[in-house]
């Protein structure tokens, strides 16, 4: 079925399963009925294989995005079936990845690891589907769906050439964790499904897809995040933007519907302005203050030093270091101002993919840096 072998898919294809079988597990403990299959690790090594080598081709020129969804055949829940099954191969594969690149498509394979076929396309899965994303070259996304939060996936690995990245859904566990690092990891509970983290979720995306690089400034209403910024603010928001806090207070819909398009909608505008040089200033409650805002050290104020850096990677162990050492001037700025108002959150993306959450923490009494692209991809 494929080119070649490729050696890291089968070292990560077992913790993969166990990964899975462990949602699935908890899935049947809270009385969830599952529609989804739980793969074997060969068939979560054979996908893998396929995706990776098809990542490398071309078709017209263009790299392919493809996703692949592990389920079995069902025109019954509105998928496109094709009269006979395609063999999962990196060429075919390829050949048909400009009928599904649109976000939301997935090419559905079903079968033993080396007989699965692709029989038909699908924008709807099952909660706890297994999902290979191609993303660019050299660089695959193992996933599995979620039904909760605007359509989040939940990332499990990223394999680019031969680095592997296997997310520790464990890391939310620690002590002073941040919302949106609970709700990536699929630990928020489900009265989170339209809080804060599943719309700081969403900004994050958003940011990290315009490919500028931005800073969020997410502060509580009252504090007087005011002295830590350069006057004037070139771009004052008056009276405060509140659209996306409207919608939130209006409640949740079913994803698709007019509501969850009206939310969406109002997130990309909210996280485009982070693309202007400086930061976004915006309240926990989803009220715009400015945008183009220019950090500053308060009056009298310490400068940040040393700050906690985290990845939720398995392997990676926190690691105190400079600030200076996070990155450049837009990531050691959002350092300072979480430093200076110690109840705000800044979220940072950088022009290169990086993403970067920034809190104050009680327990290490430092600034907490959590890297999270790996589960942005």
């Amino acid at each position: 079925m494929i080119d070649a072998a490729y050696p890291p898919a089968r070292r990560v294809a077992p913790t993969l399963h166990e990964q899975l079988t462990r949602h699935h597990a908890a899935a049947r403990r809270r009385g969830e009925g599952l529609r989804a299959p739980l793969p074997e690790a060969e068939v979560i090594e054979a996908l893998i294989e396929a995706g990776f080598w098809a990542s490398l081709r071309r078709e017209e020129g263009r790299s392919p995005k493809i996703s692949l969804a592990f389920l079995p055949p069902d025109p019954a829940n509105g998928a496109l079936v094709f009269g006979r099954g395609i063999p999962m191969s990196p060429g075919a594969l390829t050949r048909l990845a400009p009928a599904v690149e649109r976000p939301g498509m997935h090419l559905c394979v079903w079968g033993r690891s080396h007989e699965l076929n692709v029989w038909g396309a699908t924008r709807s899965l099952p909660d706890l589907c297994m999902v290979l994303e191609v993303v660019e070259p050299g660089l695959v996304v193992a996933k599995y769906s979620r039904g909760e939060g605007y359509g989040k996936f939940g990332n499990l690995a990223m394999l680019k050439g031969d680095r592997v990245k296997v997310v520790n859904e464990d890391a939310a566990r620690r002590p002073d964790c941040p919302g949106l690092l609970a709700s990536l990891t699929g630990s928020a509970g489900d009265d989170e499904s339209l809080g804060e983290s599943s719309m700081l979720v969403q900004l994050a995306l958003s940011m990290r897809a315009h490919g500028h690089g931005g800073s969020l400034l997410v502060v509580r209403d009252g504090s007087d995040w005011e002295r830590s910024i350069v006057r004037p603010i070139p771009y004052r928001v008056s009276p405060p933007f509140s659209r996306l806090a409207d919608l939130v207070r209006s409640g949740p819909q079913e994803e698709g519907g007019l509501h969850w398009q009206e939310v969406r909608q109002a997130i990309h505008s909210i996280a485009g302005l982070t693309a202007v040089d400086g930061a976004l200033v915006m309240t926990r409650g989803y009220e715009l203050f400015a945008f183009g805002a220019k950090i500053a050290r308060v009056d009298g104020g310490e400068r940040v030093g040393k700050v906690v850096r985290l990845e939720p990677v398995v392997g990676r162990s926190p690691a105190v270091i400079e600030a200076a050492e996070l990155g450049g001037t837009r990531h050691l700025s959002a350092a300072q101002f979480v430093h200076d108002q110690r109840d705000a959150l800044a979220l940072v993306a950088s022009q290169d993919g990086r993403f970067t959450i920034f809190l104050w923490s009680d327990f290490d009494e430092r600034i907490h840096a959590h890297r999270i692209e790996t589960l942005l991809l």
